[in-house]
């Protein structure tokens, strides 16, 4: 679709951006949509500091952020600011703030006030701690938020300190969270007319985002919890290892039958693992001979050679690259990810785009040229109006998702749609299992109970003439569509967009992949961790001191993010939809949600290396990381923002010497003296800002995440014991706790989906499944003598 043709998703959508500091991301990612985002200072109220890297003075996360929006400034202590303030409110759609609670920025804007004024109005009110528990006026960090998110105690070499991640990703992946509840609610706005305002936490958004400790778990974690695995480097090390090679490192992922078969051909068919028991996922990872051996297969080959290799044997393999190499890779070339955007007059850098292809166009706004096509406020849902609810207050009720994602990014975006009150049917078949489906058919796992429930599995085999047309009855009744196959496999089963708008056009299709629908690199076998080694990130997650030592196998990340971009984008051509009365089509690429993540590094280092100076270099006399408290393996994250968390912390701690590195010291035996929530809640009260290192099984009988209703119980008839799963998905008035919906085993719901959807009755489903067009596995094995 040619640029001119190109129909923004949020065009129409107008949105007051009041926020400031690193959340300012969501407001990039309304813009990059099509939504109109002005940006709202009040004058004399002092917000969270830009964000860098500050090159020639000019902030550059902020900058990006920022690009191309208008701003306003104005003063709410005149009349006249008061009367600008109401009329702009009642021109916008949603209004995104981040006063800090306690604050007289918060007591200014009186967001309650505002929320009474204009009922309208989908508010947006973000802040560290949530404004309704004790925590309200706790200060963080990334590493404070990466510590309290469970993150951190899974981060690095055990006996040494946590290792924070790159980047500031609690804050980048919170913003996500954010920006899908918030559209969720405005779509609902449009079909009642009453607004809502969202009390958001960012330690909510990056704990449930970035590496959920009872959430979904990738294919190599065998089924166990995140919560339930033990801290092991070497098991760590093992589900998704990284070898030495001729000329660096390169990642390979055996985590199939089929894939160990091409690893076994591929090394020569060593005698050593030619038992069939190899074939076995748990018999691979116990063996203490077979990573040695294929380290020593890789050491005399070279990066490319393996990649190459491996892909023509069906192992997922890929480089560790540096991020420098990453970027200058022909696939990123190709798919025109990067523009250099003018940041600031005479400051240019490349930028990554926007993360949605929609309709084969990348969304970004700051890809438009010109101006925006002048389009009419959108003021109602005329498709979804009138359509049956539920009434039990959720806003995505009436929409039905067909879902065929698998493994983690497929779990959680649909899982996204049924906690949000979507009627979400599974559609799946034993012959190609979902890889989080682990052992028998009829034993339900934590991960897949995490990332499944809210959803109604129908088993159908897609590779048949029959099965495809079940499908596409079902598709006819439906409104969005997500898989996130190698690039191609929906086409094969005539699940692609080009068939299924032929069948219904207002029909919305999500895809995710691990490199994007074109490029030299669509077709890559991928997993996250070889998106990760792909693009960069693995050769930044090691220690200063170790830089061959890569600490990020224990995180799902970007799965569970990338599932955001995914159910965002989806809820904006909905909106579209509700416009045009026509569906459309979306693609995400995980490695570029990765890379925007990196944008303010990746634009700061262009820079430098152009002769800008950076003029924010880090201060090495405020004590920054992870101290010992008092207990084996136990830590507690410090940050020392500035002097005045200094003067703070030394009041605490009882230091008096001026001296830096005394400092840093002085606080390192003080907290190996006290427990790390006791070092915590002390510096806390004295605004510091500080994080006990919680470990996944620490966090729900957390003080915080219990006053959040963070987590719930519950009990599955096909599980071992009660899983502990997520609860609150967002905070508001109007809407309530996600359903107790339970995970389905494959096909549980295959004569009820196939009597209620599909007009079937009993005698014609039964035919069905004798002939194995569908399929309800657990009745077929219940039957058995």
């Amino acid at each position: 679709m040619s640029a001119a043709s190109y129909d923004p998703p949020l065009a129409g959508v107008r949105i007051l951006d009041m926020s400031s500091g690193p959340m300012t991301a969501v407001g990039r990612l309304f813009a990059d949509l099509g939504a109109h985002v002005t940006v709202l200072r009040l004058a004399g109220v002092p917000g969270h500091p830009p964000v860098g890297p500050h090159i020639d003075g000019v902030p550059v996360a902020t900058a990006i952020d920022r690009h191309g929006m208008p701003a306003v400034e104005i003063d709410l202590w005149t009349a006249v600011g008061q009367e600008q303030f109401s009329r702009l409110l009642a021109g916008a759609d949603i209004l995104i703030e981040d006063t800090q609670p306690g604050s007289p920025a918060e007591s200014a804007l009186s967001v309650r006030d505002v929320r009474a004024a204009h009922p309208q109005l989908v508010i947006l009110s973000i802040s560290d701690f949530g404004r309704d528990t004790e925590y309200r006026t706790w200060q963080a960090t990334g590493p404070v938020l990466h510590a309290l998110a469970g993150e951190l105690s899974r981060s690095g070499v055990p006996g040494r300190e946590p290792l924070t991640p790159p980047a500031e990703l609690p804050y980048q992946v919170a913003a996500a969270q954010a920006a899908v509840m918030t559209l969720s609610l405005f779509l609902d706005r449009l079909r009642t007319g009453e607004g809502d305002m969202i009390d958001f936490s960012v330690l909510d958004g990056a704990m449930q985002t970035l590496d959920p400790p009872f959430g979904t778990a990738g294919s190599a974690s065998v089924g166990v919890a995140v919560s339930a695995q033990q801290r092991d480097w070497n098991a760590e090390r093992q589900r998704y290892p990284i070898f030495a090679c001729k000329d660096g490192h390169v990642r390979i992922c055996v985590l199939s039958t089929r894939q160990w078969h091409g690893m076994f051909e591929w090394m020569g068919r060593p005698e050593e693992f030619a038992d069939p028991s190899y074939a076995k996922l748990g018999k691979r990872f116990r063996s203490p001979h077979l990573l040695d051996a294929i380290g020593r297969f890789c050491a005399d080959k070279t990066r490319a050679e393996l990649e190459a290799q491996g892909q023509a044997h069906g192992v997922p393999a890929a480089a560790v690259l540096t991020l420098s190499e990453a970027l200058n890779a022909d696939h990123f070339t190709a798919r025109g990810f990067f523009r250099d955007v003018e940041l600031a007059p005479g400051v240019v850098a490349p930028v990554p785009l926007g993360v949605s292809e929609i309709d084969g166009h990348r969304a970004s706004a700051l890809a438009a040229a010109g101006e925006p096509p002048a389009i009419r406020r959108l003021d109602a849902a005329p498709l979804l109006a009138g359509r049956d609810r539920r009434g039990e207050g959720r806003p995505l009720e009436g929409i039905r998702v067909l879902d065929l994602g698998v493994i983690v990014v497929g779990a959680d975006t649909g899982r996204l749609f049924g906690d949000l009150g979507a009627d979400v049917v599974k559609i799946e078949h034993s012959a190609h299992p979902d890889g989080l489906r682990i052992g028998k058919p009829t034993v339900m796992t934590q991960p897949f109970a995490a990332g499944h429930r809210n959803k109604r599995s129908i088993g159908i085999d897609l590779r048949s003439p029959e099965g495809r047309a079940l499908a596409h009855r079902l598709v006819a009744q439906s409104d969005v569509v997500l898989t996130n196959y190698k690039p191609g496999v929906a086409d094969s089963l005539g699940m692609d967009y080009a068939t299924l708008r032929q069948i219904n056009p207002e029909i919305v299709v999500v895809d995710s992949s691990a490199f994007g629908p074109t490029g030299p690199w669509a077709k890559r076998l991928g997993y996250g961790p070889l998106v990760r080694s792909a693009v960069g990130f693995t050769n930044l997650w090691v220690y200063p001191d170790d830089t061959e030592t890569f600490c990020d196998t224990v995180t799902v990340y970007p799965d569970h993010v990338a599932a955001r971009i995914g159910t965002l984008t989806a809820l904006a051509l909905l909106l579209r939809r509700e416009r045009t009365g026509s569906g459309g089509a979306a693609s995400i690429s995980q490695a570029e949600v990765m890379l925007s993540h990196l944008a303010a590094d990746i634009a700061a280092d262009a820079l430098q290396r152009g002769g800008h100076v950076r003029t924010d270099e880090p201060r090495t006399d405020l004590p920054w990381g992870s101290f010992p408290a008092d207990g084996d393996d136990t830590w507690v994250t410090v940050s020392v923002r500035d002097d005045a968390d200094r003067r703070a912390l030394a009041d605490v701690i009882g230091f008096t010497d001026e001296g830096g590195r005394a400092l840093v010291d002085a606080l390192a035996t003080w907290t190996s003296q006290r427990s790390r929530t006791e070092a915590m809640d002390l510096l806390q009260a004295a605004g510091v800002p500080a994080g006990a290192v919680l470990h996944a099984h620490d966090i729900p009988g957390w003080g915080y995440y219990q006053q959040r209703r963070a987590f719930r119980e519950e009990l599955h008839p096909h599980g071992p014991a009660p899983f502990m799963l997520e609860n609150v998905q967002v905070h508001c008035d109007h809407v309530a706790d996600p359903p107790l919906g339970q995970a389905p085993l494959l096909g549980e719901q295959t004569s009820e989906i196939a009597t209620e959807l599909l007009g079937l009755d009993p005698d014609q489903i039964d035919d069905l499944h004798r002939r194995g067009v569908l399929e309800t596995p657990q009745a077929q094995s219940a039957a058995l003598p």
